[in-house]
């Protein structure tokens, strides 16, 4: 006969939403329109699809481990509000965990300028904070409504913008070097035609465009 213990598992692994079922699905609807949006622009290519298979497994990882799990269990409906709730920044919390806040938004700032061909850094802040902000409000949210298993913490929510910001200067900092300026190009999702700016590029944002070729 199980004990209580183990039942108390049983429970909670049945009444837990499944990982793989939600967001393999999901990863892949991504991957195909990418590569799809690739394909009718006449612009798919082995680098570029690698990086739109990075995307996307990158982003099913990002859900897999800050939004789930969920326990469809409701809690319980008198706890506060603030239950699931951290606002006070720094305060008890820990270097690995800001480290790791860190480096998972850093790829994040590396992908979005090749994503768009030309992206400057406030921008991709500002899209860093929107992603950081809504996996945050998320969690708080599915915690009171879904049982979820995660905290909503000012300190994660500050720490992945500064990985955001430090991904694209990783970037910045590798097409300033020519041989691999000419690598990173190999990635960007824009086509030559796609890649002349119309406007002014304001110093220091990374240019993934590919030279034009010389008259003959």
């Amino acid at each position: 006969m199980p004990t209580a213990a183990a039942r108390q598992h049983t429970r909670t692994v049945f009444h837990q939403v499944p990982v793989l079922p939600v967001v393999a699905p999901l990863a892949l609807v991504a991957l195909a329109v990418l590569l799809w949006r690739l394909h009718r622009r006449a612009a798919l290519t082995l680098p570029r699809a690698a990086l739109a298979t990075a995307l996307c497994v990158y982003g099913a990882g990002i859900v897999a481990n800050t939004i789930f799990p969920i326990f469809l269990d409701k809690p319980s409906s008198d706890a506060p509000w603030s239950a699931h709730l951290a606002l006070v920044p720094i305060a008890g919390y820990e270097v690995d965990d800001a480290l790791m806040n860190i480096a998972v938004f850093i790829p994040l700032g590396i992908m979005l300028p090749l994503l768009t061909g030309r992206l400057s850094w406030w921008r991709t802040v500002l899209i860093a904070t929107a992603v950081s902000l809504g996996i945050e409000v998320t969690q708080y949210v599915t915690a009171h409504l879904l049982g979820g298993g995660h905290l909503a913490d000012i300190n994660d929510f500050l720490f992945n913008v500064l990985g955001g910001a430090l991904g694209y200067a990783v970037l910045a900092g590798l097409t300033r070097v020519p041989w691999l300026a000419g690598l990173v190009r190999r990635f960007s999702f824009r086509s030559e035609a796609l890649d002349r700016p119309a406007s002014p590029v304001a110093p220091g944002s990374p240019v993934l465009t590919s030279p034009s070729p010389s008259p003959r």
